[in-house]
């Protein structure tokens, strides 16, 4: 195994380059929408005109900017999301939605709306999900349920411009309709959800359409000059610019159970305000005692999940209490599994899976198999911080599993003896310090098949512990031979 000393080399140079950083991708703002009451006799007034719906459309908003953006869309993972083009009023935008499952059922869905100001989609839906900041909303799709993340107007490309909370309205009804025309999905069971920016989208969308059958908005606010108005690209001296993007006018024309959080540290004064203002049913307000803007999605989509997959009867039946979500604000931390991409090797006769996040790189030299697998991100998460090297030993190279077993415990190493696949392996952990004084828990798998040696070299930083276990077991247990 001398010839590939070169991995420690790698594993130098990762622990140089890797930074603890962790991404955020809002900005942390705190308002106060004082007592409501002038707003709330404003929005009984516009109740009494017309409904939101009527409003909207009767509304010719003026951009003042035409921002838009050609971002690119990743390529999703095969068979777990597909990119697609769902018909709006502008055009056709863009999306990601869950793959056909095939078992010719339908099925729930969710639309995911993310926050901030961008109109596009990227490859956060199968990013590492932080358990502090989960923007994602992956839990849902963890929990077996399917998703949609629409892009809107002026995003990837798309045809039509920002246009701040307004024509964006239109373009989720449109995601909906998109949505209930598959075939595998249950037109009658499709939920709508958002965070921060997306949450008042989502509020929005529930002022103007009933479609949904439920709607869960996380850190809303009751007007939109609370979010960002730097991003406004509307004419902001018309006050009824204002009126048609903010749902503090509109309440009464909710006609879906909508479910809106926050934590106690975010933007709770305006879920306040839409709790004082509103006399509507379908509006439920949570606000959770010690949490911030972000916290409160990880452990409270992961609710929701479990509240979407037990809804089936003829109507909506979901209920949840303050009392349960403060529960399960108290749960630890859970670690998911990442999306895996297969890995076919047909002249080894190999395959095995690893996380799609992840590059596989062809390192070897003088005719030998060897490749690292790294992640494309450097974020402080199991996910991003793991290394592992893949080598094959052909025959001319003279490695063996005995020798590598034998080399391991003459070290004074525990070697566990294992069958993989069908062929006797070994699995042994240790600890290894770089040149930078870096300590990484490494974890060999080696597997003899035939006159070839398999080995999967797994790092991990010591200080991560052990959470990403599970992933390389899920690995391992992927391999397969032919």
């Amino acid at each position: 195994m001398a010839n590939k000393t070169m991995k420690k080399i790698f594993v130098a140079v990762m622990a140089a380059v890797m930074c603890f950083t962790a991404a955020c991708s809002s900005s942390k703002n705190t308002v106060d929408s004082g007592t409501g009451a002038e707003t709330k006799g404003r929005a009984e007034d516009s109740a009494k005109v017309q409904s939101f719906a009527a409003a909207h459309d009767a509304f010719q908003t003026t951009l003042v900017e035409h921002n838009s953006d050609n971002d690119p869309i990743p390529d999703p993972p095969e068979g777990f999301f597909d990119l697609v083009h769902y018909s709006s009023k502008v055009g056709d935008l863009a999306a990601y939605v869950s793959s056909d499952p095939g078992d010719g059922k339908k099925h729930p869905l969710v639309i995911w709306v993310v926050g901030g100001w961008g109109n596009g989609i990227s490859d956060f839906p199968w990013c590492y999900p932080a358990w502090d900041d989960d923007q994602t909303g992956s839990a849902f799709w963890q929990a077996g349920i399917l998703m949609m993340y629409p892009s809107f107007r002026g995003g990837n490309g798309n045809p039509g411009n920002y246009e701040a909370l307004f024509g964006e309205v239109d373009d989720i009804a449109s995601a909906y309709d998109y949505a209930a025309s598959l075939p595998y999905v249950d037109p009658d069971r499709i939920y709508l959800g958002g965070h921060s920016t997306g949450g008042t989208r989502a509020l929005l969308a529930a002022e103007y359409t009933d479609k949904f059958r439920a709607v869960f908005g996380f850190g809303a606010v009751d007007k939109i000059e609370y979010h960002n108005n730097s991003q406004f690209t509307f004419d902001t001296d018309n006050e009824e610019e204002y009126r048609m993007r903010s749902p503090i006018y509109w309440l009464d024309s909710v006609k879906t159970p909508t479910f809106l959080i926050e934590g106690s540290d975010g933007n709770s004064s305006n879920l306040k305000n839409i709790e004082r203002t509103s006399e509507n049913d379908n509006i439920h307000c949570y606000i959770m005692d010690g949490a911030d803007h972000w916290t409160v999605l990880a452990p409270l989509t992961q609710v929701l999940a479990q509240k979407v997959l037990s809804d089936t009867g003829a109507e909506c039946n979901i209920s949840i209490t303050q009392e349960e979500l403060d529960e399960a604000m108290k749960q630890d931390p859970v670690i998911p599994l990442p999306v895996m991409q297969q890995c076919v090797m047909e002249e080894l006769g190999i395959t095995f899976s690893y996380p799609y996040l992840w590059d596989m790189e062809d390192v070897a030299e003088n005719g030998e198999v060897s490749y690292t697998l790294t992640s494309r991100y450097e974020d402080d998460n199991v996910w991003d911080m793991s290394l592992l090297f893949f080598d094959a030993y052909l025959p001319e190279e003279g490695v063996d599993l005995q020798m590598v077993m034998e080399s391991y415990t003459g070290d004074g190493f525990d070697v566990e003896e294992k069958t993989i696949g069908g062929f006797p392996a070994m699995e042994v952990v240790a600890l290894m310090e770089n040149d930078y004084g870096d300590t990484f828990q490494t974890t060999l798998v080696a597997i003899q098949k035939d006159d070839i040696l398999f080995t999967f070299d797994f790092y991990i930083y010591e200080d991560l512990g052990d959470d990403a276990d599970p992933m390389f077991d899920a690995i391992i247990d992927s391999i397969a031979f032919e």
